[in-house]
């Protein structure tokens, strides 16, 4: 598949564009924080620190795309996905690029395992994460899934 869009690690300078990402996506069910902008962001890419990443899609030099891998949990050798597409550039196979990527990163890491949080009546993320390999349990009270390396 050809990027239409170019995908890079994220930088402190990209705070601004990451939190804009975010607020393209209220009044959806994220996961994010309600109050997610740039100073929370520059606070998550520190702490990431080359634990983890956290990846920038743009679309020219315009923010569209975010995902990020975080290793920082209290559980050894299972890290945290997520990924958030604009409304306007869905469908077009840029969240499962990401998601490649980060696993990717993982992977070269020695990681074993992926877990996340998927948000509560939130479909299209569940549809999202069956087409990746991630394996959600059909009664999931928690709405957790894993990824298995």
């Amino acid at each position: 598949m050809t990027r239409a869009t170019e995908i890079r690690p994220a930088t402190i300078a990209d705070a601004d564009g990451i939190a804009n990402v975010a607020r393209g996506l209220e009044g959806t069910n994220t996961g994010l924080a309600p109050d997610f902008d740039a100073a929370r962001v520059r606070e998550w890419l520190k702490r990431l620190g080359d634990q983890g990443t956290m990846l920038l899609a743009l679309d020219g030099s315009i923010p569209v795309a975010f995902g990020a891998l975080d290793f920082s949990t209290v559980e050894p050798e299972i890290g945290l996905l997520g990924v958030w597409v604009l409304p306007d550039h869905r469908r077009r196979g840029l969240a499962t690029e990401l998601a490649d990527d980060l696993l990717e990163f993982a992977r070269e890491r020695g990681y074993r395992r992926i877990r996340g949080r998927l948000p509560e009546g939130n479909e299209p993320a569940l549809s999202f994460l069956s087409s990746i390999g991630a394996m959600v349990p059909l009664r999931n009270p928690d709405m957790t899934f894993d990824l298995p390396l």
